[in-house]
């Protein structure tokens, strides 16, 4: 990918996904004071301020080096911090705080097909400002699909495998959970393997496809 090409998709993806990880990290914290653990409030994760949330290495570096070698986009944010004992019900209230995050990437895809069905109802699709915008539209409803899946993989620390931990039998939760530190360790390896792009790619966009033929976006 040439320097011109790799600048427009950074102009294309940038706000996409500012948006992605803040109001997943955001949501994060937000349930976790629901349920009753403030960590995350007294740190002020608890807020829409992109820079609490960004990882200079997992949010900016990683992703731009993926961009420019053309493989499939892959980041982080930093990880909201959550202290699980201080939940009214720990095991139960973990699994709300934990899917909160993904949800909050499909309600941006709802979101971001509502603005891409305005714009191309509304703007002229032959000029740069509009489809540069649909564009960008585009890209929210891609990257939040992608965040919510990746999220969900049953694999700690991601969303997915806290999910599991909190629906597994105590005992089973326990040697589940101990798993923890090797689970960046195969995210990478499946990376580096091609098989992370593969595993993601193709429901990514199914699902994509989806959202733009309901939306008329296709």
């Amino acid at each position: 990918m040439d320097f011109h090409n790799a600048l427009i998709q950074i102009l294309v993806n940038a706000l996409p996904v500012i948006f992605a990880i803040t109001l997943h990290e955001a949501a994060h914290g937000y349930v976790a004071k629901y349920f009753g653990d403030s960590t995350a409030y007294m740190l002020g994760r608890v807020t829409l301020n992109p820079v609490k949330h960004i990882d200079p290495i997992g949010t900016i570096v990683f992703p731009a080096i993926t961009l420019f070698l053309g493989g499939f986009l892959f980041g982080w944010a930093k990880p909201v911090p959550v202290n699980y004992r201080n939940l009214r019900s720990p095991k139960r209230d973990s699994l709300w705080v934990a899917f909160a995050g993904p949800f909050a990437n499909m309600v941006q895809v709802i979101l971001w097909a509502l603005v891409a069905r305005v714009l191309v109802s509304t703007v002229d699709m032959n000029g740069l400002v509009g489809s540069f915008w649909v564009s960008v539209a585009e890209a929210g409803i891609k990257w939040n699909i992608m965040f919510a899946l990746l999220n969900l993989l049953p694999i700690l620390p991601l969303d997915g495998g806290r999910i599991v931990a909190s629906l597994l039998p105590p005992r089973m939760s326990y040697a589940y959970s101990r798993l923890e530190p090797y689970g960046m360790i195969v995210l990478l390896v499946l990376m580096a393997t091609g098989l992370f792009g593969k595993l993601l790619g193709p429901p990514v966009q199914f699902a994509a496809n989806g959202i733009f033929s309901l939306f008329g976006l296709l």
